[in-house]
């Protein structure tokens, strides 16, 4: 019987071994797919295989992408949970989510709706900016691209004309943003667009005749092909896509929108909450925070009334810079500060360096107040935090340090760098893009600015509740607009009613939400999940309780859904509270 057992055990050894192998091998395989048909994001990450090439965005090339994952799915279902243990198994539920949630969104024709007034091809150049350019080569493949470019057009017009017939179009309101960036790319001189910029900033390094030959090949290409493929959009865009767009706004105005609004609530929070539940934690999260901030106003002696204290905040020249370098250099001293302070919190540390550096003018007016760029996969290319200096007069001082903990240390930079770094990880699971958690996190690192001690000053302390009060808004805006049938102008009323950010903040952000259905939902969501669970290991280990060791066992396996997660902190307060085996 014994010698049965130890069969049996071989056996089962034998089993395991190999679904891991059949795991991984499927990871490797799938991870070069991914790469081939995301040349853009391949580039990105620092993979230049297919540094010439653009992304397929063609209807066909969807199709073909979505039907190859459903038989992906096929290979795994082979791949038995049962048969792997820890980190494989975690990878392999993952894996399965991300293949469900992308042949799901293929089928509500998501795919269909290719931009936003943030980004899309009418700033395909920003790819320049995440690129590194140290040889002949790498401006060789960037001229190959621009000269690529008019066939990504056609692509990226065929799937929004099979939108249109679709329905799936974005409202009017956020679209008429769009043709002033598209004309910002159609410049009688080639020198002058902004895909020449890797050109104009050459480095030194490339001698002559190269450089010479770069330079004239690099402005032929934008004229010849990339300023006319714009102007082929131009037209395609006013006389076609911006007569299609909705009139009105909300998912609800799509075909079977309450269904796709539901999925994208449950894609972004990766929870079940139903849109009328998260409207409601959101109504909740509000009142909370406003006592807060009455707390704050009592602080600073201001005697009039919330409304009036949230006026002050707006329009108070003190809050504010007059220069754009001067709101930049504030931001660069503010991240070098905050980085002194992180091993007092962390216990491992990215190795990764970031820059401050400022949005691109020409999306500057219709984008957001700050967001975050990551690193390339080797760490050679630095994270980004990327900030907006249009109208200083616009940006107040109060919000800056809440902003600074969020985009760079120890928020999205922190935790994006660490997860990239984690070699015993798959490769997808060193780029998973999870939103809950990973905004959750940033939003969490906000908080944990008061432990280090960057909010003496209330009016800082303000700019963070500021920003909590944002994403808690978030809740109810973006569930009032798409499955309230909320109007525009109501969601800037609560925005403006709740919160002292400035009118035009307020506005791009309702016209975000707007473009970009549920992504908001997920930040205080995935804040509340960790902060709970940040709470629950504190009472489960009291005294044992490590602050520095609660952030790895959060951190170091990277982006999870909110239910892997908690499993795994569940699983790391087990081991905490066993007893030691002390000599």
């Amino acid at each position: 019987m014994r010698v049965f057992a130890f069969f049996l055990c071989l056996t089962g050894a034998a089993a395991a071994q190999d679904a891991k192998k059949a795991l991984h091998d499927l990871f490797d395989r799938e991870w070069d797919y991914t790469m081939r048909e995301s040349p853009t994001w391949a580039s990105h990450l620092g993979d230049l295989r297919w540094n010439q090439h653009w992304d397929d965005v063609s209807p066909a090339a969807h199709d073909r992408r979505a039907a190859h994952e459903r038989e992906v799915l096929t290979d795994l279902d082979a791949i038995k949970s049962a048969a792997l243990s820890g980190e494989d198994r975690t990878s392999r539920e993952l894996f399965e989510i991300g293949l469900k949630q992308s042949i799901e969104s293929h089928e509500l024709g998501f795919h269909l709706i290719p931009l936003t007034q943030r980004g899309g091809i009418q700033t395909a150049d920003e790819l320049g900016d995440a690129l590194q350019f140290k040889t002949v080569k790498d401006y060789e493949d960037w001229i190959a691209r621009c000269r690529a470019f008019p066939a990504h057009m056609s692509q990226t017009i065929a799937l929004m004309r099979q939108g249109i017939a679709n329905g799936m179009v974005q409202p009017k309101v956020v679209m008429e943003r769009v043709p002033t960036q598209i004309a910002k790319q159609i410049t009688p001189d080639p020198t002058k667009s902004p895909f020449y910029k890797p050109f104009a900033k050459m480095i030194i390094a490339i001698r002559e005749p190269d450089r010479s030959r770069l330079k004239r090949e690099g402005a032929q290409a934008v004229a010849q092909f990339v300023v006319p493929a714009y102007r082929e959009f131009a037209v395609f865009f006013e006389k076609e896509y911006l007569p299609a767009s909705l009139d009105g706004v909300g998912a609800w105005r799509l075909p079977e929108g309450e269904k796709r609004y539901a999925f994208l609530c449950r894609k972004f929070t990766t929870t079940d909450l139903t849109p009328q539940q998260i409207h409601d934690i959101g109504l909740a999260e509000v009142k909370r925070i406003g006592l807060e901030m009455e707390r704050v106003k009592s602080r600073v002696g201001f005697k009039g009334s919330m409304a009036e204290f949230f006026a002050d905040l707006r329009t108070n020249p003190k809050f504010f810079f007059k220069q754009p370098a001067d709101l930049l250099k504030a931001y660069e001293d503010m991240a070098a500060g905050i980085a002194e302070k992180l091993p007092r919190l962390f216990k491992t540390l990215p190795r990764t360096q970031f820059i401050v550096e400022k949005i691109p003018d020409k999306i500057a007016p219709d984008t957001t107040t700050a967001y975050y760029r990551q690193p390339s996969a080797d760490g050679a290319r630095p994270g980004a935090f990327s900030v907006n200096l249009f109208k200083p007069e616009t940006r107040p001082k109060w919000e800056m340090m809440a902003l600074t903990l969020h985009e760079s240390v120890p928020g999205h930079h922190l935790q994006i760098a660490l997860a990239q770094e984690q070699k015993g990880l798959p490769t997808f699971r060193r780029h998973y893009e999870c939103t809950a958690f990973v905004e959750g996190w940033a939003l969490y690192s906000e908080w944990l600015g008061e432990s280090m001690g960057v909010y003496d000053d209330p009016y800082d302390k303000m700019g963070q509740l500021t920003l909590e009060m944002w994403r808690a808004v978030r809740l109810v805006v973006d569930t009032g607009i798409h499955q309230l049938k909320w109007t525009r102008e109501e969601a800037i009323k609560f925005f403006r009613d709740h919160a002292p950010k400035t009118e035009n903040d307020i506005v791009n952000e309702v016209d975000r939400y707007i473009a970009w259905p549920g992504q908001a939902l997920a930040y205080k969501i995935g804040q509340l999940k960790i902060r709970e669970l940040r709470s629950k290991a504190e009472i489960a280990l009291g005294v044992k309780f490590d602050e520095r060791e609660f952030h790895d066992a959060v951190l170091l396996g990277g982006a999870l859904p909110m239910e892997a997660l908690e499993a795994r902190i569940d699983e790391w307060i087990t081991q905490q509270t066993k007893p030691t085996n002390k000599p």
